[in-house]
This record gives C-alpha cells, structure tokens and sequence, in this order.
C-alpha cells in the first residue's frame, strides 16, 4: 500500500513539472512572436496558410498583401496600449467604447471574409472557414479555462 501511495504521489510530482515547462515554453513563444516585424509576421501566416490551403502564387500573393495589413495594424495597437501602460494612462473602457470595438472587431471578419472568398476557391474557402470556426472555439474554452480543446493544433 505504501509503495502504490509512493508511485501516485510520484506521478502527480511529475505531471506538475510538466506543466509548469509548458507554460515557459509558451510564454518563450509568445516573447518570440512579439518581437517580428510585421512583414516576417505576414510573410509566417501567409506560409503557413500556403501549406494548409494549398494556395497557388497569385493567392499567396494577395493573401501575404492582407496579411501584412492586418500585422501592421495589430503591431500598431500593440504598441499603443504598451505606451499607455507605461505611462498609466490606461483606462478602463465604457460600455460605448467597448460596443464600438466589437462592432469594429465584427466588420474587420466580415471583410476579412469577403476578401478571402473572392481569393480562395470553394475547397479552399470551405477550409479555411472551418479553421476559422476551430480557432473561435479554441479561444472561448481559453477564456472559459476549459481544458477542452487547448491542444488542438490546425
């Protein structure tokens, strides 16, 4: 009885170790990410998106132009709310505020959605939806911190 005590207690030791290497490494990849310009940025998502979708050169062409976009502007309010926390001038956003983001938020997907229908074709797009969709999921069980579905990887 002890020695089976003494292989769960070991068992438990370990998986905690485990976890906390996971963390690091993430927070190591995130540091990473933060650091690229938005041209590596673009030109990362728009390789990754070729090998998924199987994106012909005149695609990755527009696809890597609305990607570099999208990365400048991301590096742009990145950088924004860094100054602002820096210089605590950071606020706590009213409700109007915050309904005017998500509407912003909400027009950006819909023309992103417009735009990569007219670049993909039917397979493509029926693709790419789909990993959109797993992705929407993945990040509502994240912010829930439900463990479902955290590693699942496109």
């Amino acid at each position: 009885m002890k020695k089976i005590l003494l292989i769960a207690l070991a068992f438990i030791g370990l998986q905690g170790v485990a976890q906390e290497q996971k963390k690091e490494n993430r927070k190591n990849q995130h540091k990473i990410m933060m650091n690229l310009s938005a041209e590596e940025m673009a030109t990362l998502k728009t390789k990754k998106m070729t090998l998924f979708l199987d994106l012909n050169e005149s695609q990755q062409a527009k696809v890597k132009s609305i990607n570099l976009e999208n990365a400048t502007k991301r590096k742009a309010m990145m950088a924004e709310r860094k100054a602002e926390q820096e210089n605590g001038t950071a606020k706590k956003l009213t409700h109007e505020e915050r309904y005017a983001m998500a509407n912003a938020k909400l027009d950006h997907k819909i023309e992103m959605k417009v735009k990569m229908k007219d670049i993909l074709n039917k397979e493509q797009y029926a693709k790419w939806e789909k990993a959109q969709m797993h992705m929407a999921m993945k990040g509502k069980h994240k912010k829930r911190g439900s463990k479902k579905g955290k590693d699942q990887r496109i």
